[in-house]
Formats: C-alpha cells, sequence, structure tokens
C-alpha cells in the first residue's frame, strides 16, 4: 500500500488509515477474536496507521486495539484524541492530562504517536467549541508539557469550526496534524480548475505549514454507499458532517453519482469516494472504520487502485 508523509511529524503512514470508531463498530461491538483478525487483517494490507478515541465506546476501542496489538506484537502508528465535555470546560489542562493517562493505560503503553484535540474550534467558542484563545492559552500548554514527559509524540485538532479560527491556531499551536472532513458530497467551494472541494482553505492552508491533514468522513458516515441500511455493529443513527443536512439526504446524493460508476470510473460508489478522497497530495492519510473483514477488504482492494483518473475528475466537475 502507497505510504505517505504526515506532515512535519516525517512519519511515514500508509494512504489509508483504519478507523477504530463507532461508525464501522467493529471495534467497539465486534467480538475479540473478530477485532484481532481485522487488526491483523489490516497490518497485513500494509495499513500502518491507526485512529481511535476514549469517546468510541468510553474506551473499549482504545483497549481492544491495544490488546489486538500486543497480541500481534505489532507497533504501527496510534493517534488516540481528547473530547471536553461540557462539565470539564472550566478544567481544559486538567482534562487533557487526565484523558491522556487513561488513553496511555488502555492502550497498555507509556506514550501515543499522535494525540488530538476533538473540539471545533471557533471564533465564539459557544458549546461544543473552544475559541482560539483556549485552545493556544490552556490546551497548547499541557500537550507540550505532556511531550516533554515523552508520553506524547505529537500533538493534533480535529479540524472543525471556523475557517479563521482553525487557521490561527494551526498557525500558532505547534500542531502536528489536523483531522479534516472530506468527501465526494461537501458543499464546499472548489479549486479552480479541479474537483477538489477545499475547505475554505483550511485543507491548503494546514499543507502549506507542513501540517499532516488526515480526512475523515470519506465515506459520510457510510451514506456514499448508496443505502441507508447500517450492519449490526454500525452506528444506526450517523449525523452528517461536512455533507448534506441528514443521512438519508446524503444517501440520496450519493446515488446520484451512479453515473460515474456505470460510466466505468469505479466499480461502485465506495470505490469511488476512496479513490477520490485519497487524490489530493494535500492529504497524507484517509479514515475508513469497517464493520466486517469484507469492508476493509474491499477498502484496500479500492485505495490500491490509485486516485480517480481525469476523466471521472471532469466528469464529476461538471455535475456540480
Amino acid at each position: 500500500m502507497e505510504q505517505r508523509r504526515l506532515g512535519r511529524t516525517g512519519i511515514s503512514v500508509s494512504v489509508l488509515g483504519y478507523g477504530c470508531g463507532a461508525i464501522g463498530g467493529l471495534m467497539v461491538k465486534g467480538s475479540e477474536a473478530e477485532q484481532d483478525r481485522a487488526i491483523g487483517r489490516a497490518l497485513d494490507h500494509g495499513i500502518t496507521y491507526f485512529d481511535t478515541a476514549f469517546a468510541y465506546g468510553e474506551g473499549g476501542s482504545e483497549r481492544n486495539l491495544g490488546r489486538a496489538l500486543r497480541k500481534l506484537g505489532a507497533r504501527p502508528v496510534v493517534g488516540t484524541k481528547v473530547r471536553v465535555y461540557d462539565p470539564q470546560r472550566g478544567d481544559i489542562a486538567g482534562t487533557i492530562a487526565a484523558s491522556l493517562e487513561g488513553s496511555l493505560q488502555r492502550l497498555g503503553t507509556e506514550c501515543v504517536d499522535l494525540f488530538q484535540l476533538h473540539n471545533p474550534i471557533t471564533a465564539s467558542g459557544g458549546k461544543p467549541a473552544f475559541t482560539p484563545e483556549q485552545i493556544l492559552g490552556e490546551a497548547v500548554p499541557v500537550l507540550q508539557k505532556l511531550h516533554a514527559q515523552g508520553k506524547l509524540k505529537f500533538y493534533g485538532i480535529t479540524g472543525l469550526g471556523d475557517a479563521p479560527a482553525l487557521r490561527k491556531v494551526l498557525d500558532q499551536g505547534g500542531f502536528s496534524t489536523a483531522q479534516m472532513p472530506y468527501n465526494l458530497l461537501q458543499p464546499s467551494g472548489l479549486v479552480a480548475g479541479s474537483a477538489t472541494p477545499d475547505l475554505d482553505g483550511v485543507i491548503a492552508h494546514a499543507a502549506a505549514q507542513d501540517v499532516g491533514v488526515i480526512a475523515i468522513r470519506i465515506l459520510a458516515g457510510g451514506a456514499l454507499s448508496g443505502t441507508e441500511a447500517r450492519h449490526a455493529y454500525g452506528a444506526q443513527k450517523v449525523e452528517p458532517i461536512a455533507s448534506g443536512e441528514s443521512y438519508a439526504a446524503d444517501v440520496q446524493a450519493a446515488l446520484k453519482l451512479r453515473p460515474l460508476v456505470e460510466a466505468g470510473c469505479a466499480g461502485d460508489l465506495v470505490e469511488l469516494a476512496l479513490r477520490y478522497a485519497i487524490g489530493p497530495r494535500e492529504i497524507s492519510t484517509v479514515l475508513v472504520g469497517t464493520s466486517s473483514l469484507e469492508e476493509l477488504d474491499h477498502a484496500v482492494a479500492s485505495v490500491n487502485k490509485g486516485p480517480l483518473p481525469e476523466r471521472a475528475l471532469a466528469m464529476l466537475l461538471k455535475s456540480r
């Protein structure tokens, strides 16, 4: 599998990263045997980046990922996250430090490769978001301290919120990575002459600062499969992020992309979405969560075909 540089971290990661969250659900709801097989299969496929968080199953995903990696004797790149909830807003630094300690215990390690803030960042800082000043003044100092203590190698953000606020934090906070929503259904404007949404310039801005961009929601929570049916392990309700007003609306929008599949640009809608997401060189890795080994195998086979051809991108641009 293709490996790309994760921005200023200098780490090489697979272009397809394995998401251990609740949307796919296998690493939260699956059996121990299924989870171990999935992690082993992902490693066999050449996947070298695994994404988890306490919020996924209240620590269950972290425990299950840590257990599987120990059984396999594997040490891929692992990223986890902290979300500061409303009751904790008065102690941002303490919450971040305590969350990391818990994550390290559940993962069974003394140091995590990547630790990411999972709250939106906006100028107003209305819940659940924080202002750039709160991030820079309260979150960054504790992240730097935890780095100095050897408990994390790099720290990053989830790029949700206001574009100007995100750019300010990326410019001043020393963040090494940014998780950014990126998929075929995004309503954001296009870069001149291409079919690539640019999220008000945040992805391009991050890449220009040598911040490693991790694309999330590349399948719009599953809607880009073109069906509302959900696997028993998957989240049964998915709120859209950077797409339409509802999951059902996203599915309908996905179905309108069928002409590209019928024209031979991809084998199915999922392949179309995955190959679209890996197109920009500004993106280091794209995350996909799965409910089964079959879904994992299909995702790997799709990205191994490479980005969409120019013909497909031209058709997308014309359709918009």
